[in-house]
């Protein structure tokens, strides 16, 4: 760490924001892994001013309603994924998969969603399971779903001064969870993950819900909204009508994959990850039909 490096430790909101006043350009750090990730060197280098969340104690409160489970933005991805089956399974598994167990006990919910540089993992399931997020700044407070938040590319949709300070996840039944994490050879950066829910009820579709995230989120709501009300298993011209859509969703974004897919150096592969997008889907529907 740099000798003049000035770390400020809030233990309140009043507090956090009276310092974020007074030092405007001060960072906020919560695990740390994003300001540490590819300096590869023996002393690290920080910001000249840093706001520590690490004693805000409201951030690393976990509550549970007969609807919702809500978390602080400082509780780690291992707590989470050790609070077992209360969570759902498409955000378990999700954080199961990223990186190893020593960085899932540091890294937090909160920084997953909000780094600034790339759209990581967590946003997949948050966005399918309608998830919203809590912002504060000094004198208000506002919500906004998980989908408004992650939606666009580029950074995350919070505002100046604004920190995220838990996420509420709606506890609703879902019967199938599929999800799987995408990389592609040659490209430094991962390649997005999809996750593929369903509920039904009595042998039919009641809802059904696809969605990628990489450099921005996909999801074909048209396809979803047909298959309402449809009995499992599906027929094979259902499936492939819902393959076909997203195929043609897809083929929207020709000679513009750059701006839609992780890329790594010039070493991009998007009709590769494109085609992994594809390939899961059919797998995925193939299980729900005749």
């Amino acid at each position: 760490m740099s000798n003049d490096s000035q770390i400020f430790f809030p233990s309140s909101f009043q507090e956090l924001f009276s310092i974020w006043r007074n030092s405007p350009r001060a960072l906020l750090y919560a695990g740390g892994t994003e300001l540490i990730r590819n300096q590869g060197r023996r002393l690290l280098l920080f910001p000249q001013e840093i706001i520590s969340l690490n004693r805000m104690e409201e951030l690393h409160k976990i509550s549970r309603t007969e609807r919702y489970l809500e978390i602080g933005a400082m509780v780690k991805l291992n707590q989470i994924i050790n609070l077992g089956k209360i969570v759902p399974e498409g955000l378990s598994r999700c954080l199961q998969g990223i990186a190893d167990p020593q960085l899932r006990n540091i890294a937090t919910i909160g920084g997953n969603i909000c780094n600034p540089h790339r759209r990581l993992d967590a946003s997949v399931p948050l966005i399918a399971l309608d998830a919203h997020l809590e912002l504060r700044t000094a004198s208000s407070s506002r919500w906004i779903s998980a989908s408004q938040f992650a939606s666009l590319p580029g950074p995350p949709a919070i505002g100046n001064q604004e920190i995220l300070s838990r996420i509420r996840i709606p506890l609703d039944p879902w019967t199938f969870t599929w999800y799987k994490k995408f990389r592609s050879p040659g490209c430094i950066e991962p390649g997005g993950g999809i996750l593929f829910i369903i509920r039904n009820q009595k042998n039919i579709l009641s809802n059904i819900r696809v969605v990628y995230s990489g450099k921005v989120v996909l999801r074909e709501r048209n396809s979803e909204t047909m298959l309402v009300g449809k009995k499992l298993p599906l027929e094979m011209k259902e499936a492939r009508t819902f393959i076909e859509n997203w195929k043609t969703y897809l083929s929207v974004f020709e000679g513009n994959e750059e701006s839609i897919f992780p890329d790594g150096d010039g070493n991009s592969k998007p009709e590769l990850l494109k085609a992994q997008i594809i390939n899961f889907i059919e797998s995925t529907l193939l299980r729900i039909s005749d």
